[in-house]
Formats: C-alpha cells, sequence, structure tokens
C-alpha cells in the first residue's frame, strides 16, 4: 500500500528515532556481494530511479511538529534527488574482503541525514577477482526487516534478464507548512478520545473474549515489567559506546544448520542462538570474565504484523528476551537449554504483552512517548541484539549479476558494543557481527570464536551435510577466510 501524504509514524518508528543517542544510529541494511564486472553507475541509478515508485516512502523525508505536537511525519521530498543516496565507489588494489569490512564500518558509523529521506545505496567497484558490491543502508524506522518491503525488495530479479517495470512519473505533494503540521497534529491528539471510544465499543460486543483477551494482556504486560525490574547480567558487551563501527561477518551453508536441528532438535533459531551462546562464552572467558552460572540475554525480535498488514511499510515489530546460556560448554547441553527456554518462551505471554505496550504507546501523549519507548526498548532489560532475518532461497539478480552473497548489518543500541544478525540466502547463511570500534577491538577474535562454535555443534550432530557445498566464488563455509580476515 503506498504511503499516504503527511503519514504518522508509528510508536515503534518515532521509538528508533528517540534512541538515536549517545552513539547509537538507527540503521539497519546489508552488504551485497555480486558476480562479474559492475555495471555502469548511470544504469543502476536509472535501474533503480524506473522503480522508485514501487516504495514511496523512499522518496519522503520527516517532518516533526513544533512542541512535540504528536508523532513525526512522512512528507514528499520536493528536492528528492537520486544521485545523493545512490553513491559511487571503488576499492583500491587489490580489493580485498578486509577492504570491503572496512569500507563498510566507515559507512555505518555516518548517521544518516533528517533532512533527506533516511537511505543511501553504495556501489563499489574493484573487488578481486572481478567482483562488485552494493552496501545497503536505512533507517529502522523507514521499513523493518520483516516486512518484507523495502527498496531491495523491488530492486532484484529472479531471472538475470530484468523484468519490465513502467516507470511512473513522481509529482510530489506540495511540503506541508509548520502551521499544517500543528494543525494535523492536534487533529490526531483530539482524535484518541474517539478511538478509545471506539475500542470500547468493539470490545462490549463480545465481553467472553474481551476478558480473555485482557487477562492474556495483563499476564504479558507483568512478563516484561518482570524483564525490565531483573536486568540483565553485567557484561563487557553494555558499556559506553562511540559513534565508529567495524563490520564482520562469517559464512556457512544452510544445510548444515537443518542438519544440527535434525540430529541434536530445536529448530534453526534455536541453533543460532547456541552459535551465539557458545561463541560468547569463550570470548568472555579469553577476556578473563568468569562465566560459571552465566545466562546472558538477547533481544530477539518478533513480528506482530497481521496478514492483511503484509507489504505495507513501517514498523510492526516487538522484542522477545531470548536465553543466551554462555555458561554451559557442552554444545549438546547447550542448545537443549536454549530449545527448552525458547519454547517456554513462546507458550509465555511476552510478545503479548510488548504488542500492548505498543498499542498503549499509539494514544501516549506525545510529551511523554520519548520516556514511554526507551522503557518498552530498555537496553537493561538484554546484553545484545540476536536477530534471525530468513532470506529467498533462489538466486537474485541486479541488471543481469547474480548475487553471490547477502550479508545482514544490525545497529548497536545504546550501552550494546556488539549486535549479531542471521541472513539465509539461496542456501547459504551469512552471520553478520557489527561491533563498536574501540569497546569491541578484539572482534576478530569473537569472530573466530562464532567458527569454532559452528565446527563442535557439526561435529556433535555426526559432520557436515551431504548438501553443503562451496559458493560459486569459491569461498568455504565456516573458517574458510583464515583466521586474519574472517568475512
Amino acid at each position: 500500500m503506498a504511503p499516504k501524504h503527511m503519514d504518522r509514524l508509528t510508536s515503534v518508528d518515532t521509538s528508533f528515532l528517540a534512541h538515536e543517542r549517545a552513539g547509537s544510529h538507527m540503521h539497519i541494511g546489508s552488504i551485497m556481494l555480486f558476480e562479474g564486472p559492475s555495471p555502469a553507475y548511470e544504469d543502476v541509478v536509472g535501474h533503480i530511479d524506473s522503480r522508485l515508485h514501487l516504495v514511496p516512502r523512499y522518496r519522503q523525508k520527516l517532518r516533526v511538529p513544533r512542541l512535540e505536537l504528536g508523532r513525526p511525519f512522512w512528507v514528499d521530498d520536493p528536492r528528492f534527488n537520486i544521485t545523493y543516496h545512490v553513491r559511487h565507489t571503488a576499492l583500491p588494489p587489490p580489493g580485498s574482503l578486509e577492504q570491503l569490512r572496512n569500507l563498510a564500518g566507515r559507512i555505518f558509523s555516518q548517521r544518516l541525514d533528517r533532512s533527506k529521506p533516511l537511505w543511501e545505496l553504495w556501489l563499489v567497484e574493484g573487488l578481486e577477482d572481478g567482483r562488485f558490491a552494493l552496501i545497503n543502508k536505512v533507517h529502522h524506522s523507514l521499513v523493518d526487516g520483516v516486512s518484507g518491503v523495502d527498496l531491495t525488495t523491488v530492486l532484484f530479479d529472479l531471472e538475470p534478464v530484468p523484468r519490465e517495470v513502467s516507470p511512473e512519473p513522481w509529482i510530489p505533494q506540495v511540503e506541508p507548512s509548520s502551521a499544517a503540521i500543528v494543525a494535523r497534529a492536534v487533529t490526531d491528539v483530539a482524535a484518541i478520545p474517539l478511538d478509545l471510544a471506539g475500542q470500547a465499543w468493539r470490545a462490549a460486543q463480545n465481553p467472553g473474549g474481551t476478558l480473555r483477551r485482557l487477562r492474556e494482556v495483563a499476564e504479558g504486560v507483568g512478563e516484561v515489567a518482570w524483564s525490565a525490574v531483573n536486568r540483565a547480567p553485567t557484561s563487557p558487551l553494555n558499556v559506553g559506546i562511540g559513534t565508529h563501527r567495524q563490520v564482520r561477518w562469517v559464512n556457512t551453508e544452510l544445510a548444515d544448520l537443518k542438519a544440527i536441528k535434525d540430529e541434536l532438535g530445536g529448530t534453526v533459531n534455536d541453533v543460532f542462538l547456541t552459535i551465539v551462546s557458545g561463541a560468547l562464552g569463550r570470548w568472555l572467558r579469553a577476556r578473563g570474565v568468569p562465566t560459571a552460572g552465566l545466562e546472558l540475554r538477547g533481544a530477539v525480535p518478533v513480528s506482530i504484523r497481521a496478514e492483511d498488514e503484509r507489504g505495507q511499510l513501517g514498523n510492526r515489530i516487538t522484542i522477545m528476551l531470548g536465553p543466551l546460556p554462555v555458561y554451559c560448554e557442552d554444545p549438546v547441553r547447550r542448545l537443549q537449554l536454549v530449545t527448552a527456554e525458547m519454547r517456554g518462551l513462546k507458550e509465555s505471554k511476552q510478545a503479548l504483552g510488548a504488542e500492548a505496550i505498543s498499542s498503549v504507546e499509539e494514544f501516549t501523549p506525545p510529551t511523554i512517548f520519548a520516556q514511554a519507548s526507551r522503557l518498552h526498548f530498555s537496553t537493561r532489560m538484554y546484553n545484545l541484539l540476536v536477530t534471525n532475518v530468513p532470506g529467498p532461497q533462489f538466486p537474485l539478480y541486479l541488471l543481469g549479476h547474480e548475487i553471490e552473497q547477502l550479508v545482514p548489518v544490525a545497529f548497536l543500541a545504546p550501552d550494546n558494543a556488539l549486535a549479531i544478525a542471521i541472513m539465509s540466502y539461496n542456501g547459504r547463511v551469512a552471520i553478520g557481527l557489527i561491533g563498536d570500534f574501540e569497546a569491541l577491538a578484539d572482534i576478530d577474535e569473537l569472530v573466530l570464536d562464532v567458527e569454532e562454535s559452528i565446527a563442535e555443534l557439526l561435529a556433535a550432530a555426526g559432520g557436515r551435510s551431504e548438501e553443503a557445498s562451496p559458493s560459486p566464488s569459491g569461498a568455504q563455509p565456516s573458517g574458510a577466510n583464515g583466521a586474519g580476515t574472517p568475512a
């Protein structure tokens, strides 16, 4: 659904804006590696421009009402210039993966300009073996990783020959004045009692169902409140952070992760959390941090998007607190612990309670919204973000060039020095790590720990899956890039 002119941000989207402080950049993205020589920059710009009407939010910018009278609005940017957002650069010889990682770290260290649409796409030439890359960077308030609607969704094709897309002329709406923004905000605030009355009327039509729902929501809110009161344990991951970032990733095969869960139990997401737990345990012990009895908490994003909301822009997510039993050095037992605890979380009301808090925030007076959102996403509740983003299990193409690798890049919340994301694509898996440049200076050691954690689980499951095979680029799963250049 195309966004309306002066479309108001959701409470969750606004919370991402409120959290962009103290060194935290609330943008997410990906690094995509392609086979073959790069297409011309002008061709890439033209290709994106021909499809930008399919994601009209990408031509809109933020307008914030004066005096915090309501949440911000999306409005058309009359000065939109695609060449500002689609950027062009090249790596010096030899164009190594290490150079690409360093470039990505610098790009993700820079905050997006809030006076313009909140996205960038970098075309990177000069990679070794004649390849090129795209680095995608978008603010979390613009699109979430679960809704499946962003620029990259419409940019790629299922065949080498690009599909025909009829471009549409774009005529921006006249940018509203400050007075118009304030008037709309006042109107929205005045409509809150009517919205609440409508909800009350609908609830009165089904009193039995409403009571059951209220009971479940109350239990869920209680679970969320308990998590907020019981702070996550202290760790070297939870320190003040700066603005500079470093990006790393580890490659493996989806078939291997499925073989582990088929042999040892759980889900692919349980296996991912077990890998992260094992790696963090090794890393902490190498730093001299005692891990006996220590269980860290991971913030695991969960979609609360209804089926009829599929395809809409805007965030409809909340978080659950997943277990990271770093104390357990036995990989099989660690997977059993994660599986049991995640099953318990899914049966709990935690996600429902967090959704209820999000719903309440839709009606929160604007002047106290920022404080409410910080409670909802309080970093005191967890140690790091760990997110699993399922990707397409078939090849994608840009102007005839196949994507060989797709690496997810998450964001660092305030006082979080590390975030880890996993994404599957066409049978391969990339585990992306983003860390604070100074607080996580030994991120390469953590990368090796992730590789070792994968290897020990594979060994416990009886070895590598027969389906697993090297990628077209020749990179081997788990550790093939060498200890010095973990890609």
